[in-house]
Formats: C-alpha cells, structure tokens, sequence
C-alpha cells in the first residue's frame, strides 16, 4: 500500500502549499484564519449547549490540535475540535456529578482511544470494522442526533430550564435557522464552509434588534483575562459515580467508527495515505489524548472537523504550519476577556435556530451511513437491528446495573446494536462499512 493517493479525477494531489511548507507571515495569517472561522461556530457551539465555558473550549481546542500534529508526526494536517457526538452525556454527566465528574467521564472515554489504538496497531483495523458496521454505526448516529431534538426546540421557544414559551425567542430561532440553511444551500467556495458561523453571527443581531441581548457583560469585561478551567480534583470537588462513565466512555465506540471515515476522507483530499503513514493508531491516539487534554482543563471532547477538511480540499493548503497557526490563534482568543464575555450574550434562541439544523444534520449522516453501507432494509436481521436501536436509544429505555449504575439512551442502544449483530444470522447482510469509510466527499 502506498503513501501516495492518486484521485480519479486529477491524478496525484498537487498542493497550492504543501504538508511541510511554511508560508510567509502575511499569508500565513490570512491561511490560518481560515481554519479559525471554519471550525469556531460548531466548535463554542457544543459548550454552550452543554453548559461549559466556550472559552475554554476554544483554548482546549487548540491545545489538542498541536498535541495531534505531535503525535501524527506533523504528517496529517487536521483540525479538531468540539465533538457533538457528547453533547448529551456531557450533559447528563454534569447534572448527575457536576462539570468536573462529567470530565472525569470524558478522560476516561479518550482513554478509550488509546486502548484501541493499541489494538489496531497489534492486529489491524479488520475487527472493528466487523464490530462496527453500517447497520449498527447508522442508526446510532441517528439516535445522537434525535435524542437533542427536544433540546433544540426548548432552546429555540425559550422553555429550556423551565422558562414559559416565548413567540419572540421563537421568531427570532426561526430567522436564524433561515439565515443558517440558505448559507449552507446557496453560498460557495470558502463561505460555504461558515454556515454555522453566519447563523450565528446573523441570529445574534436580530436577537440584538429584537431586545434579546445586553451587552453589558462585554463592555465590563477586561480585555485579557484567562479563561475558567475546570480542573478535576483541583478547582471542584469532585466526585465520580459509576453512572458517570457508563454515560461517556460507549460514545467513544462510535466516534472511533467516525474517525476512521475522517481519515479516509482526508487522505482522498491530501493525496496521502494517513492510514498507513503515519497510521491509524497515531491518528486515533492523537484524538485521544486531545479529548483528555481537554478534559483535565473543562473543555469537550475534541474530534478531527469535517469543516476544515473541507477547508483544505477548496484551498488546497495543506500546510500543517497553517493548521498550528490556526490553533495558536483559538487559543490566544480564549483569554480575550471582551471576546469570551461576547460568547456568553449569545441568546439561547439563537444557539436553538442553529441546533435545530444541526442536530437534524447528525441525524440524516446516520441515515447516510446506512445507505452508502448499502444496508439492505428488506432483510429482517436489518430491519430488526435498526428498528430496536432507534427505539432504545430515542424512547428512554434504561437498563439499572447494580443499585446505582444504569445504561440508557446512545449508551444503551450502541451496545444493543452490538450484540444484536453478533446474535443474529446473517452477518454478511450488515453492509459494506468500508464503503462508507471510502465513499465520504468533504
């Protein structure tokens, strides 16, 4: 197998700038705050869905960036950042053992990707795949994204945490979703790389108009201050029921499955086989010890982003100077004291237009997954297999372990999933999960 790519279309990939150049300053700057945009709306988008700091979010975002281009070796030049894959058990985990239990939780899932990094590099990729296929992996996915349908309307009618209804919060989620959709539709290139920032950028000034903001905060807050890190046993008292890592460590089967499809994708884009060099154990450590990272400091877990893939398959920069650039910048705007108290004022309408689209979005890759994995519905292990984990996961089913642990929602229905494959005849009815994993356009 080689390093080396060749795409149907152009042949070898012929860089604009390549994996180890590094541009001058000017340019440097332009090319990294491309990546900064592309990322930063999704990226605060999680913590302020889950309660964290978004500050925080952008600090640890950018630290684990550069601890990946460590660990890859600077050989895959990726972007990570806030997983939304944890946005339910993040919050599950902090209502049930506060923000530093939940991160506890979330150290303990990067782990996770450690140990099967470890396998894979012992005994290949082969036996996650059979565990792991599209008729299990898609409606999981699916299962994310519905399961925070009821979040994103509350937020959007100004009913999460109890609040009454509001037709102004409503109105004003509905104008964001608009906005949100039609720059995901209608704009190109490099803008349409920024639906999520526009939505949000957009939703913020009608809510403005609309009376939903005040900008005191901002105008009070220093202009340098360090962000709010939730440091596990330091900053909090802390305590970590066992709920806590049945809520957190099953999400890391499924993001695992993803970050093997974004590895796919990106070495299509780069013309470099990053499974192989520097490969996939690298790759999937590198995730793993920035969700860690993460987790020591408060912030979410980190995932490589679609988006700046994306980025880098329109510019065809592939620098990893610019990706370095890129998180140096998110960190530097995490202690922006103006800047984090700007994240705050966001009005949950606007956060609620947004998710609406996203969570829908996690919800149909899930259904994506299942038909590019050719997974036939006509055959009953399937349709079985499909119709119990969607049921599981999105009625609320909880399985009590012991007197104080239980599995229930993503968790429950993944390993539900699971073994219901490994039960049932017919294995070889599952679909192809490598053609998902190869089939991915950015």
């Amino acid at each position: 197998m080689s390093d080396r790519i060749d795409t149907p279309a152009n042949g070898a990939v012929t860089p604009a700038v390549g994996l180890h150049e590094r541009p001058a300053g000017g340019k440097w700057l332009i090319l990294s705050l491309q990546h900064l945009f592309a990322m930063f709306g999704a990226t605060i988008l999680v913590p302020l869905l889950t309660g964290l700091n978004p500050a925080v979010a952008l600090v640890t975002s950018g630290l684990g960036t550069l601890a990946y281009l460590v660990i890859t070796k600077g050989q895959i030049p990726a972007y990570l950042g806030s997983s939304f894959a944890f946005i339910a058990p993040i919050t599950a985990g902090a209502k049930a053992a506060g923000v530093s239990g939940a991160m506890v939780g979330a150290f303990a899932a990067g782990l996770v990707y450690l140990i099967v990094a470890a396998a894979i590099r012992g005994f290949g990729v082969g036996w996650l795949l059979k565990l792991l296929p599209p008729v299990v992996v898609g409606p999981v996915i699916m299962v994310i994204g519905l399961s925070l349908a009821s979040t994103a309307v509350d937020m959007a009618t100004n009913q999460a945490g109890g609040g009454d209804y509001s037709a102004l919060h409503f109105g004003v989620a509905m104008a964001t979703l608009a906005i949100t959709i039609m720059a995901a539709v209608f704009l190109t290139g490099f803008l349409s790389m920024l639906p999520v920032l526009i939505g949000i950028l957009a939703g913020y000034a009608i809510a403005a108009a609309a009376g939903l903001v005040d900008v005191t905060p901002v105008l009070e807050a220093s202009v340098v201050r360090a962000p709010d890190f939730v440091i596990p046993f330091v900053t909090q008292q802390t305590s970590v029921p066992p709920e806590v890592f049945f809520l957190l460590v099953p999400v890391a089967v499924v993001t695992v499955a993803e970050h093997i499809g974004d590895q796919f994708v990106l070495s299509k884009v780069i013309g470099r086989n990053t499974v192989k060099n520097p490969g996939l154990h690298r790759s999937l450590s590198g995730d793993g010890v920035a969700t860690m990272l993460a987790a020591c400091l408060g912030g979410p877990p980190n995932t490589t982003y679609g988006e700046n893939i994306g980025v880098l398959a329109i510019t065809r920069v592939f620098s990893i100077y610019v990706i370095a650039g890129a998180a140096v910048l998110a960190i530097l705007l995490g202690f922006l004291g103006n800047f984090s108290a700007f994240l705050n004022t966001i009005p949950s309408a606007v956060m609620g237009g947004v998710s609406i689209l996203l969570f829908g979005i996690i919800a149909a890759s899930g259904l994506r997954t299942m038909i590019e994995g050719r997974v036939d519905l006509g055959e009953k292990r399937n349709l079985a297999i499909v119709s119990v984990v969607l049921v599981v996961g999105i009625g609320g089913a909880v399985l009590p372990i012991g007197e104080v642990v239980e599995l229930s929602g993503m968790a429950l229905s993944a390993l539900v999933g699971i073994g219901l494959n490994q039960l049932l005849p017919g294995k070889h009815l599952t679909g192809d999960i490598e053609r998902v994993l190869t089939h991915h356009e950015p």
